[in-house]
């Protein structure tokens, strides 16, 4: 006789044990309707779980974030189940959640075309619409093998000899179609209506580039087929932003494969580094950071006394000098972070509690060795440049530095157009380093800092770093989508590593905190985000060229260079088109280039010397004086619009 309590308090009795959705139907018909899972316990199990005993009870829904991560995992059984029918010889592999949808990873010799992606998704449709139940069979290790083999799935089977003997293993039956999963999954596919396929890549089996190449087929599934359209249309919009294809549009930069993961930026491309270096430089230096710059080659043994040669080896990039031809035999690693070295700038002369804190910047460059299926244009690169930092200081200058930086990062943010973000607090993993006073210390600094300024954050139950807590700061872009960007981290542990001390005010040696920061994370990638963010359109200010002069005819190319000259001179960013093509022409060129401001120059404005403006978007500003236009375009500069 389970006695059961809800999320509400209230609590129910039943005679016998009784499954989630009978728990929903005893609720309410529209409540069992839409129940997908529950949890037992705050244990997430399927809709058919039977509870036993004494327990608390949550009904999850399509609703619930849980809930939709059900359907989309169960969107990927349908998928695999649909494959089967349709091409019985595919060989499965594993089919996850992923963010706003799922994918299944396949063995076919058929390439897959947008035809076939269309005729998976409609057999999937007809599938679902047959409202079959799906039943979930627990079995042992061996029953799964077996299982496997006679199916001749070697996939599934060598997944199912890597599970422990103590784990669950679990078999879910879609009619004819079985698959392997920890669960939990619909228990009938009347709750899969709102989904859509994608795209097919390619993908390695457990992501090793010695094994086969597999095709991954995407997929996204939402609650209610609104919400799918909803999210299509942002998809399509996305498309359209693409950094990628902006960036060969708006000739900014380009990649070959002569240098994977290592941009290659063009001039106009190189205009908005530039001016955002200047930025951030500028914000920077008014918050009493001394920039610094250290070298991007370093040897091993300094890479070995930080850690980083046992933890972080194989995503470095290592040389060595052959002493044959040099001399001397030596192994260097491009730094794949700055850290350690700007803990050598602060080694350097004895430091006293007087000259803390201690804030060293440098736009420092990078290089990290990615796999090349994970490199995304500017968002995944093998090299890089952080706006990185770090702070020595106190245990006691935690709060007041924690405050500081998020001042900063808030300003910053805000004239870089994004007026809101999400800040996640990140506490002491089991494993980690540094006593738990000290924890105590700068977790609750962390807090308070935050709290003073009134501003919301999440925790993240140990998800500190080993070394210290952190914080994440996550940017919400112009389709809602997040970017992690913004990090501060607290770090105990490579200041005593690489014997980092000052004098305190006892006259005895004592070891700094070392705070880790970032605000852009790094300048490729918050590029792309800004790209994508404005959709190409980038705010006067950072924009590569303010304005373009267009001549109507050859004799008026004397006077557009002129305006050109005269904008230059005075710190604005400006070319002059001198093709001879026709007017009508270079605006709608230049308007695809997104320039802000297009100055149209023909008889009329040589002989007034004035413009004729034009605003990005078509708006038409009329006939100005250079004054008047200058004016204007300093005004939008300024304003960082």
């Amino acid at each position: 006789m389970p006695e059961i309590t809800l999320p509400d308090k209230s609590k129910r009795k039943f005679e016998e044990s009784i499954s989630i959705e009978d728990v929903a139907k005893d609720i309410g018909p529209s409540l069992a309707k839409a129940t997908v899972a529950g949890k037992i316990n705050g244990v997430l199990v399927d809709a058919s779980e039977l509870i036993e005993e004494d327990s608390t009870v949550e009904i999850i829904t399509s609703k619930d974030e849980e809930g939709i991560e059900v359907v989309r995992h169960s969107c990927a059984h349908l998928l695999a189940h649909a494959m089967k029918q349709l091409y019985p010889e595919v060989k499965l592999a594993i089919g996850p959640v992923i963010n706003h949808g799922f994918y299944y990873d396949v063995l076919l010799d058929k390439s897959l075309s947008d035809d076939d992606l269309q005729a998976i998704e409609d057999r999937m449709l007809k599938l679902a619409k047959t409202d079959y139940n799906v039943i979930r069979e627990v079995v042992s290790r061996k029953k799964a093998i077996k299982t496997f083999k006679e199916r001749d799935e070697p996939y599934k089977v060598a997944l199912a000899e890597e599970i422990p003997d103590e784990e669950i293993i679990a078999l879910y039956h879609h009619e004819e179609y079985t698959d392997m999963c920890r669960g939990p999954h619909v228990t009938n596919t009347k709750h899969l209506r709102a989904f859509k396929l994608t795209k097919v890549s390619g993908a390695y089996w457990r992501g090793d580039s010695q094994n086969e190449m597999l095709q991954r087929i995407y997929g996204t599934a939402w609650p209610t087929p609104k919400e799918l359209k909803k999210h299509l249309v942002q998809l399509e919009e996305a498309e359209k932003r693409d950094h990628r294809r902006l960036g060969r549009q708006l000739d900014l930069f380009h990649f070959q494969e002569e240098a994977p993961g290592m941009v290659f930026w063009h001039p106009k491309g190189w205009t908005i580094y530039r001016v955002l270096e200047d930025f951030m430089r500028t914000k920077q230096i008014e918050s009493d950071y001394d920039e610094i710059n250290t070298p991007e080659v370093v040897d091993r043994k300094l890479w070995e006394e930080s850690g980083h040669w046992d933890k972080y080896r194989e995503n470095m990039f290592i040389t060595e000098i052959d002493e044959e031809h040099a001399n001397e035999k030596r192994t260097n690693a491009l730094k794949p972070m700055n850290c350690p070295c700007h803990v050598q700038v602060y080694n350097q002369g004895l430091k006293s509690y007087r000259d803390l804190p201690i804030r060293l910047a440098e736009f420092g460059s990078c290089h990290r060795y990615e796999a090349s299926g994970t490199l995304h244009g500017l968002m995944r690169v093998r090299a890089f440049t952080q706006d990185d930092g770090h702070i020595f200081c106190t245990e006691e200058q935690i709060k007041e530095e924690t405050k500081s930086f998020i001042e900063l990062l808030s300003l910053i943010y805000s004239e870089l157009g994004f007026k809101e973000f999400e800040i996640k607090l990140s506490t002491r993993p089991e494993v980690r380093v540094g006593s738990d006073e000290v924890w105590d210390k700068a977790e609750l600094a962390l807090k308070e800092a935050i709290n003073n300024l009134d501003l919301k954050y999440e925790i993240s139950e140990g998800e500190g770093a080993f070394y210290g807590p952190k914080l994440d700061f996550v940017l919400t872009d112009a389709l809602d989508r997040e970017w992690q960007c913004g990090t501060f981290q607290a770090d105990f542990i490579l200041p005593e590593r690489l014997g980092s001390t000052y004098i305190g005010d006892d006259g005895e040696k004592h070891q700094p905190i070392m705070i880790h920061r970032a605000i852009l994370g790094s300048f490729e990638r918050f590029i792309g985000i800004l790209i994508e963010h404005h959709g190409g359109a980038l705010p006067v200010w950072l924009s590569p060229v303010q304005a373009q002069i267009l001549n109507i005819t050859d004799k008026h190319s004397q006077y557009s260079e002129k305006i050109r000259d005269l904008l230059q001179k005075n710190g604005f960013r400006a070319q002059s088109d001198l093709r001879k093509e026709k007017i009508t022409y270079k605006i709608r060129d230049h308007s695809m280039q997104k320039t802000p401001f297009l100055l149209v120059v023909g008889d009329k404005e040589m002989k007034n010397d004035t413009v004729s403006v034009r605003a990005r978007g078509g708006e038409d500003l009329g006939e100005m004086s250079m004054k008047e236009f200058m004016d204007l375009l300093r005004k939008k500069i300024n304003s960082k619009k």
